[in-house]
């Protein structure tokens, strides 16, 4: 934190830039809800709160989690993830709170500013219970998000450079932009079980829309707690060969 405030125009240029691509990331949204009203039962205004919640997670992603897991790489690439593995706390917990971009944080800002504008077009704003419903699922989608990283992570002490995979998982989760029921057949399946975007973007909107159904929901939070625990079954697993190899 401090060494990032240290270099303030370098702070204010990443800030505006993070706003500046998520005002460009509507342009295609409007456009497409210009032909069409509803699109996979979509309206443009709810469209805008998936949105808001891709934005919301992709700041925490840019600012939180990927600074943090790719210092982890770049200690199994130098042999320096030992002197991590000696302290006397928890390695996982340690490698992810590394490192942090806070000039994400305006990407927070620009979050609301969908939510406020989605819930203007929609004209009106979301229920108690839904804001609570909705702060459940984003626990839940910060924690498969960074699950997936951890996994993806856990690749590079079998393949130290994942530079490929890393470029791909972002990529995909570019996608989370849109309604999970936009995709269809395979990628559909994909979306929803394998590299679950619904969970992370769509049903937290559902959610705040006040539709997610009691099933959706209760099976978000047991897919979450499914994800964190293979997470870190295979970190445990990753460190252990990591170690052996390094003895």
């Amino acid at each position: 934190m401090v060494v990032a405030m240290q270099y303030r125009w370098d702070f204010i240029v990443d800030g505006v830039m993070s706003v500046f691509w998520t005002v460009t990331a509507l342009i295609p949204l409007y456009l497409v809800f210009q032909e069409r009203p509803v699109i996979a039962g979509w309206r443009y205004g709810e469209a805008l709160v998936v949105v808001g919640w891709f934005t919301l997670l992709d700041a925490v992603l840019k600012g939180a989690i990927n600074p943090s897991l790719t210092t982890v790489i770049e200690h199994i690439r130098s042999g320096t993830l030992d002197f991590v593995l000696l302290k006397p706390a928890d390695a996982q917990f340690l490698v992810s709170t590394a490192r942090f971009a806070p000039w994400r944080a305006l990407g927070f800002v620009a979050a609301g500013a969908v939510f406020a504008y989605a819930f203007r077009e929609l004209g009106e704003g979301p229920s108690p219970g839904a804001l609570a419903t909705s702060a459940a699922m984003l626990a839940a989608g910060v924690t498969v998000l960074y699950s997936l990283w951890i996994i993806v992570v856990a690749v590079a002490f079998r393949a130290v450079r994942i530079d490929n995979l890393r470029y791909l998982f972002e990529a995909i989760f570019d996608a989370a932009r849109w309604p999970a029921s936009v995709f269809k057949g395979v990628v559909s399946f994909l979306f929803t079980f394998i590299i679950p975007l619904a969970l992370m973007t769509t049903y937290p909107a559902e959610a705040l829309l006040g539709r997610l159904s009691p099933e959706r929901f209760v099976g978000s939070l047991v897919g979450a707690a499914v994800f964190a625990i293979l997470a870190r079954v295979i970190w445990l697993r990753s460190i252990a060969t990591y170690t052996s190899a390094s003895s």
